[in-house]
């Protein structure tokens, strides 16, 4: 498995990230207990679009001038279509996301704290996702198969639409195990995730919210990193794409947050999307698909269930008045 990436280009990556988390958590910020603005939301989340878009600009001028014209067109459209594919499966974080602050009543100004963490905990997590993951390819080729097979069955569990029994937070196993081994507060204390009473150390609402928002995004990694290895095998690709898509999902979250129940057939799009990149991954050995119709066929698929979405609510908004 060949990888453009060396010890520079990662430097240089980190070294972005770790720039735009420290402007993310500087400039993102509201008063406290001031739920984000649309507005502001909405230009935060063109921000880091363009710096995904610029940091592939940048990745292409290099290839072109390292390795040729034909790898730099190739290695890019990979990182965009992976980009997009994760982009658009992250969306799905965003829903649970509000599922479990509703539960919990968390005020949007906690809500940016949470996600904070919650994204800095995601990009911890998803790189040793993504470096074991290439190990495993490059050791095991077959594991392909077995990535491709799963995404199928994602996808048609996707097309059967929403899962209603997920929203029931309560139910949920790590919730019961974490309130029968620890101690933790009735009520939020603040913005704290512990607190001391009476000398003893107990946990907040808060923190169980942190630990439920970080592994809702393990759950959903699960589904997104075998996807993107579909588009390429590259770890650099996959990692920079994926973590290119994760930054911005704290401005996306507050973007969408106000329009998560409009998105009516984007689950069905997904289903679509995972369906294809599952059973090209199936047909490896039979058929190799030029990576611009994977990129098409991506931004085909969320550009029509965008246009349905739309129509849907103009139509159910329509017949309610």
């Amino acid at each position: 498995m060949e990888s453009i990436g060396n010890l520079w280009l990662y430097l240089v990556f980190f070294a972005i990230v770790a720039v735009m988390l420290a402007i993310d958590f500087l400039g993102f910020k509201q008063k406290a207990g001031e739920s984000v603005k649309v507005k502001t939301a909405a230009y935060w989340s063109i921000a880091w679009v363009s710096v995904a878009a610029l940091f592939g600009g940048g990745l292409w001028l290099y290839l072109k001038h390292s390795v040729g014209l034909e790898v730099a067109n190739t290695k890019v459209m990979e990182y965009f279509a992976g980009y997009l594919l994760e982009k658009s499966l992250a969306i799905d974080n965003v829903f649970v996301w509000l599922m479990i602050f509703a539960a919990f009543a968390i005020p949007p100004g906690l809500q940016r704290k949470i996600l904070l963490y919650g994204v800095l905990g995601a990009i911890i997590l998803r790189t040793i996702f993504i470096f074991i993951g290439a190990w495993f390819v490059q050791e095991f080729s077959w594991i392909l198969y077995i990535f491709g097979a799963f995404l199928v069955y994602t996808g048609f569990k996707f097309l059967k639409g929403p899962e209603q029994e997920a929203s029931n937070i309560e139910d949920m196993a790590l919730l019961k195990w974490l309130r029968k081994h620890m101690r933790i507060t009735p009520t939020l204390e603040k913005d704290q995730f512990f607190v001391r009473q009476n000398g003893v150390l107990w946990a907040t609402p808060l923190f169980l919210v942190l630990i439920l928002v970080e592994a809702s995004d393990v759950i959903f990694a699960v589904d997104s990193i075998p996807a993107i290895f579909a588009v390429t095998t590259d770890p650099f690709i996959v990692l920079t794409a994926n973590l290119m898509a994760i930054l911005g999902l704290r401005a996306m979250f507050f973007l969408l947050s106000g329009a998560a129940t409009k998105m009516h057939y984007l689950p069905y799009g997904l289903g679509l999307i995972l369906l294809f990149i599952g059973f090209k991954m199936l047909m490896l050995d039979v058929f190799h698909m030029p990576i611009w119709i994977s990129l098409g066929f991506i931004i085909l698929v969320l550009t029509i269930t965008a246009w349905l979405s739309i129509r849907h609510s103009r139509k159910h908004h329509e017949t309610t008045l």
